[in-house]
């Protein structure tokens, strides 16, 4: 895979990040509170080395229900210490009792008047140790961690997304183009949905790309580059935030609300550099708005067609309750942040150390 670009320009720093139980811990922030009554039993459980189709299909065979009858929020993988919640009919509650396994620990339970769903999330709390940092990289570190909180991340799609192997999405690119059948449909959606998300993560890039040309460069020789308009160019200049947008964009209210096209670029810089929106880009298919003008132009290179539903998804994200603390001692470097639902812990650290 092409290797994107990060905003942030300094040179690489060498540590350690390894995703182990012990480095990589991800508690899940569920989209509501619960009521504590009602016929689903809510189960809080820390696992470690088990997916979360792991867990389910453990906690399936234990107490004699079927897989697709236990809710969950998210899927997480084995690769990391996860606290998550799932839900479960309360008429299982007696054997839930007796529930034990060397991989997973019960930490609550409660009840609630419906089941978990998918998206039912409203983020994830990480913490992630890196190891080796000496202390210039440390102050190296907190630098970079220090531009994020304050500018937020680019929002790419993680490794994860692609596959063991990192080839899923050309398995999507080729079942799109008939060049390749997949008869499980679950899989077949995971491929595509991965050439989307490789596809996303490319246009990110090169808008990211851009924005660092229209810092970089005078207006002029960008307008000679890029071929937008000089006014436009000058207007992007003037952008407090690394990311620039573009007439046309199509943003959103953030955290949350409805998505609209950019008018008043000056404007709608301002309200995104003070957190109250973001630009959106185009997980390509059908069924999806699309961006216009000048941004339009940009998204056409990286849409196509998938033959699948389309959506948009934030081009940026803001982490919030971010803290960092270096143990000299032992060359440790941790971190925690929270992020919103479908972001990845991941890319905060790739850009951070790049």
């Amino acid at each position: 895979m092409e290797e994107l670009q990060r905003y942030l320009n300094h040179s690489k720093i060498d540590v350690v990040f390894k995703q182990s139980k012990d480095d990589f811990v991800v508690t899940e922030i569920p989209l509501y509170e619960f009521s504590g009554e009602g016929d689903h039993l809510i189960v809080k459980f820390r696992k470690k080395d088990l997916t979360t189709w792991d867990a389910v299909r453990i906690f399936s065979e234990h107490l004699g229900c079927k897989s697709r009858d236990i809710g969950y929020a998210g899927l997480k993988d084995k690769n990391a210490m996860t606290i998550q919640h799932i839900s479960i009919p309360k008429e299982f509650e007696e054997k839930l009792n007796n529930f034990n396994h060397e991989q997973i620990k019960i930490l609550e339970v409660t009840k609630h008047n419906n089941k978990i769903r998918v998206g039912h999330l409203k983020g994830n709390r990480f913490f992630i140790r890196l190891k080796r940092v000496n202390l210039i990289d440390a102050k190296k570190i907190e630098q970079a961690v220090e531009s994020i909180v304050s500018f937020g991340m680019p929002n790419y799609f993680g490794f994860q997304r692609f596959g063991i192997d990192g080839d899923n999405y050309k398995k999507g690119e080729a079942i799109i183009k008939g060049e390749l059948k997949e008869r499980n449909r679950k899989l077949k959606q995971m491929f595509i949905n991965s050439y989307q998300s490789y596809i996303f993560n490319n246009w990110l890039s090169k808008r990211i790309e851009i924005s660092k040309l229209v810092d970089s460069f005078k207006a002029n020789e960008i307008y000679e580059k890029l071929q937008l308009p000089l006014d436009v160019v000058k207007e992007m200049k003037q952008q407090e935030h690394p990311f620039k947008l573009i007439p046309g964009d199509l943003m959103s209210h953030y955290p949350y609300g409805k998505i609209f096209h950019v008018e008043n670029l000056k404007e709608e810089a301002e309200k995104f550099f003070a957190r109250d929106r973001v630009a959106t880009g185009l997980l390509c298919g059908k069924r999806v708005k699309k961006a216009e003008g000048l941004a339009s132009e940009i998204e056409k290179e990286f849409d196509f067609d998938t033959k699948e539903d389309g959506s948009r998804r934030f081009a940026w994200v803001f982490p919030e309750e971010v803290e960092t603390e270096y143990k000299e001692e032992k060359n440790w470097m941790e971190l925690q942040f929270t992020l919103p639902k479908g972001s990845y812990a991941t890319e905060f650290i790739a850009e951070v150390i790049h």
